[in-house]
């Protein structure tokens, strides 16, 4: 038999494979029906079997056929009928593979330290590199000539930690009696060629769309080209390109891995012959060649002949401005297919987030489309609620993660899930937002006693009994996480407990809920696993590293929907679409970096010890993609489609778009785009509205009754600047949310400044002591309280205390020897007056008033931000301080008598440069007059608002207002003029 010529066929590109293939071998059978049945067809992978399939009930035309006996090559080596594997030890578990690399990883230290999660990380690439090295058939003994002197210590230092997998992983294989899945693989493939070279196999064996193959598996398709009845059937073989070119085929090059296999066959390309079936390329197949050719050879390109213009017909192409508006595109795309009966189309792209957001796009008309990629069980729902678990768990209740796992669909905690949901909203308005609480359940306590502004009491009681439910159903998993002598098996266990009992609802157990559905079975599974023999190899979890050394192991594992998805749609990975042909193709993400991928760089070795050590170069990955674009776009009908910009930068677009757009232009000719711009302008406006109603401004007015009667000073900007919002804020009582587990603020550091300075006037009110500075820190660090150890508070905000102390304490000292005297702090203040509408009273809270040596008041207010300009207080548009003039003018703060206002200012309290400063509120313009006009301006404005026809504009004189927390209300950005 080794003396046989192969027998090596192919099938053009632009010829669907499956379907070529499958006619092929029915014709070979003839009319015997046993003939087909006896045959065994070898194909790449499992997608291709089943195209393969598919493709034989299409040439039977609804016949019945007995089908010959298809295998993926991931079966070969498991085919106990005609190969015994006893011979071969077992491959060590994946799983277990994965967590021993990881434990050794960890174990080295040093320079090469890294937490558990990144070890798993860690340990995939070196897992990797293991199945390479083993797939090539290499040695790892070789390794140590590998990074002489010259080279940088970094590869030196690598070397030695490869002795992992050059010392004591060997040692390990072998003392558990297995062998790595590759090294497996290339035994049973050896075996298998062994066994037919001995034994041929009378009935046929056909090899059938392999583009390049690993020594191994070259080996055994070489032997099946040369059985008595076998052959090998190859797909898109250029067998146009010249002898020339052929020659300048290196590892970028569609046509490289196939040539590879070619010279391992032992065949020359003019060799190969026809596939009975199959006829002559077609024109686009040859454009595509042509346009792929190596680059040392692309002067032909000037002499060659014209490219015929059919080549591109049912080929269109669009450049779209982001990758949202290409998956717009390509979702519209592929709804358009299925308008047609029995029309099938298929997306086919390497850009995961592209394949998202088109499956994403489809639900708009409620298509699920199948995704031969599958999804990580990290990002499932059953994968992500485990997460959120941990997540809430390991950061003791913060409150981000505690939100985000009680707002998933499967959080309950005993509860019915619209219930769970209505306490869910009443904790965070109640308790989570706004600055930080204290950590843990008793952070969640202590804020819930001290939130009795939030509802009833009958709520209030209800919360604090639904957190403390809470608690005890983690309590274990808590326990665990705090427990540095739990093992992670236990940490595994009491996690699911808590998962579980979260999940729990009147209705249904959360075992029930939980592991539940495709991805529920997947995750159970991996938990069953890490509890097993397996969990004996994970290595010591910290409890904050736990979620993410979680979230690693479950990225590994892929959940692919078993039903659901529509028939005639797909999404395709380069590899899985090689043998699948649809009646449109669209090819998504033509991008540098997306397709081709970039070659990218791996920890182990440089591009020279690859090629020292007889590893394929990393380029080649850009030969594949290559083939696999020309294999696709040779479809009768294509549509190319590129984003612009990805990720808000520039993008490059895919190699093969300029070498077709310069080959065409050599020929006068182009890809057409007129289709490809109606598919753009549909994407646009596909959600935009018929007409455009621009939104009038609000204006609301709610009966006089219902209007404010009493205000503060701080209310009256508002009131003059915005009504709407004053509206919102008094009459509808609503209130901005708080950020989620906010950082100290300009509000709180400007609260905390204000109480230290009240504390310490009021502790000194008269004379300073002689330790003033010392003093007045000490009641700062009372005022700021637990907030002073937070790290940005620490770091910024008490060191401009400490200047502002230094600072105030002379400024007070100056101040008191001209004879100004405190009258009070942080006092209140009112007057009320007679209006239309009945009684208004003016609220204040001074933040100080001093006696002049005159007999006058003065009045001032610290500001640790910037105060209003003196041009804004005059013509007043901040009468703040000018309305607290009034009061005290009336007698209206309690304890101060009468008297005229002798200063307005601003106490600027900064702790920059300078600490702090006085400010003269209305510069050099008199008070009296200025005190007068802001009383009289609020008269007015209380009489103009007790008409029930005034109503309450947003934002009456744009000139003067600001952005506001209720403008999305007022539905600002819809008027008809927008300021």
């Amino acid at each position: 038999m080794n003396d046989a010529p192969p027998r090596v066929y192919s099938i053009p590109a632009g010829i669907a494979f499956a379907d070529a293939l499958a006619s092929g071998l029915k014709d070979r059978a003839g009319d015997d029906p046993m003939a087909l049945a006896s045959a065994t067809v070898i194909v790449p992978g499992r997608r291709a079997l089943r195209a393969l399939s598919d493709a034989f009930l299409r040439v039977a035309d609804g016949k019945a056929l007995l089908l010959p006996r298809l295998m993926a090559l991931a079966e070969l080596d498991g085919d106990h009928n005609t190969l015994d594997t006893g011979q071969i030890p077992p491959e060590i578990d994946p799983l277990g593979r994965r967590l021993i690399l990881a434990r050794l990883i960890l174990a080295r230290g040093g320079e090469f330290a890294v937490a558990p999660d990144q070890a798993l990380r860690l340990a995939d690439a070196l897992a990797d590199l293991i199945d390479e090295v083993q797939t090539e058939r290499l040695d790892f003994a070789r390794l140590r000539e590998l990074a002489p002197e010259e080279f940088a210590g970094h590869w030196q230092k690598t070397i030695e930690f490869l002795e992992i997998v050059t010392r004591t992983w060997p040692a390990i294989l072998n003392e558990r009696g297995a062998i790595d899945p590759a090294a497996r693989r290339v035994l049973a493939l050896a075996a298998r060629a062994a066994l037919w070279r001995e034994r041929p196999p009378a009935d046929p064996v056909i090899a059938a769309g392999f583009i390049a193959a690993d020594p191994a598996l070259a080996a055994l398709i070489a032997t099946v080209s040369r059985l008595p009845a076998g052959s090998v059937v190859l797909p898109g073989l250029d067998r146009a390109l010249d002898n020339e070119a052929w020659d300048e085929v290196g590892e970028i090059h569609p046509q490289f891995g196939m040539k590879r296999l070619l010279d391992a066959i032992g065949i020359a390309r003019n060799d190969v012959r026809d596939w009975p079936s199959s006829k002559a390329g077609p024109a686009r197949a040859r454009l595509l060649n042509e346009a792929l050719r190596p680059a040392e050879t692309t002067a032909r390109w000037r002499t060659g002949a014209k490219i015929d213009p059919m080549s591109l017909s049912g080929l269109s192409r669009v450049d779209c401005a982001t990758v949202g508006q290409e998956a717009e595109v390509i979702a519209l795309a592929l709804r358009h297919a299925l308008e047609t009966p029995g029309r099938t189309a298929a997306l086919v792209t390497a850009d995961r987030n592209l394949a998202r957001r088109v499956a994403a796009a489809l639900k708009r008309w409620n298509v699920e489309i199948d995704d031969s990629a599958g999804q990580p069980l990290s990002e499932t729902p059953v994968g992500v609620w485990l997460r959120l678990v941990a997540e809430a768990a390991s950061t003791d209740f913060a409150p981000r993660p505690l939100l985000a796992m009680l707002k998933h669909p499967l959080a309950a905690g005993g509860l019915s899930a619209d219930e769970c949901r209505r306490r869910v909203r009443a904790l965070e308005c109640a308790v989570l937002r706004g600055p930080r609480l204290a950590p843990g359940i008793e952070g969640l306590r202590g804020a819930l006693a001290g939130a009795t502004d939030s509802g009833s009491a009958d709520e209030r009681r209800l919360l604090r009994d639904w957190v403390e439910d809470l608690a005890v159903r983690l309590d274990s998993f808590l326990t665990a996480l705090k427990d540095s002598a739990a093992t992670p098996s236990d940490l595994l266990m009491r996690h699911a407990e808590a998962a579980e009992a979260l999940a729990e609802t009147p209705q249904e157990p959360g075992s029930l809920r939980l592991w539940r559905g495709q991805d529920g079975e997947v995750a159970a599974d991996l938990f069953a696993r890490l509890q097993g023999p397996a969990g004996q190899d994970l290595p010591a979890i910290a409890a904050d590293r736990y979620p993410a050394m979680l979230t690693a192991l479950m990225a590994g594992i892929t959940v692919r929907p078993l039903y659901g998805a529509h028939p005639r749609l797909a999404i395709w990975g380069l590899i899985e679409a090689r043998l699948q042909r649809a009646d449109l193709m669209v090819l998504g993400g033509l991008n540098e970096g997306s397709w081709p991928p970039v070659p990218g760089e791996e920890p182990w070795m440089s591009p020279r010890m690859r090629k020292d050590f007889g590893l394929q170069p990393l380029e080649a990955r850009i030969g594949s993609a290559a083939q696999d674009f020309v294999l696709a776009a040779a479809a009768p009908e294509v549509l190319l489609t590129r984003s612009v910009r990805v990720d808000g930068a520039p993008s490059v677009p895919a190699r093969w778009l300029p070498r077709l757009d310069t080959l065409l232009a050599a020929s006068g000719l182009s890809l057409p785009r007129p289709g490809a711009r109606s598919w753009a302008s549909w994407a646009e406006q596909i959600d935009h509205p018929g007409a455009l109603a621009p939104w009038p401004r609000p204006e609301p007015r709610p009966p006089v009754q219902a209007r404010p009667r009493s205000l503060p000073v701080t209310a009256i900007e508002l009131w003059m600047r915005d009504p709407y919002a004053l509206y919102a804020q008094r009459i509808l009582k609503l209130r901005p949310l708080d950020p989620l587990d906010a950082d100290p603020g300009a509000a709180e550091r400007g609260q905390f400044v204000h109480r230290a300075l009240d504390r310490f006037i009021k502790l000194h009110p008269r004379a300073m002591p002689d330790d003033a500075v010392a003093a007045l820190l000490k009641t700062g660090r009372a005022a700021f309280g637990e907030a002073i150890s937070h790290p940005s508070v620490a770091a910024f905000w008490w060191p401009r205390f400490e200047r502002i102390a230094e600072w105030f304490v002379a400024f007070e000292r100056e101040r008191r020897r001209h004879g100004a005297k405190v009258l009070a702090s942080e006092t209140d203040g009112r007057v009320t007056f007679a209006a239309s509408g009945g009684a208004f009273t003016l609220t204040a809270k001074a933040d100080r008033i001093d006696l002049l040596p005159d007999g006058r008041l003065a009045i001032i207010d610290y500001k640790t931000g910037r105060p209003p300009h003196p041009v804004q207080v005059v013509r007043g548009l901040a009468p703040q301080l000018p309305l607290e003039a009034t009061i005290a003018e009336q007698g209206g703060f309690g304890g101060i008598d009468a008297a005229e206002t002798g200063e307005l200012a601003f106490l600027r309290l900064s702790g920059g440069n300078p600490p702090g400063e006085l400010i003269d509120a209305l510069g050099t313009e008199p008070i009296s007059p200025i005190v007068a006009d802001a009383w009289n301006g609020l008269i007015e404005l209380v009489e103009s608002f007790d008409r029930a026809e005034m109503p309450y504009h947003s934002r009456p004189w744009p000139e003067f207002a600001y952005a506001g927390a209720y403008d999305h209300l007022a539905r600002v950005g819809e008027w008809p003029t927008a300021p």
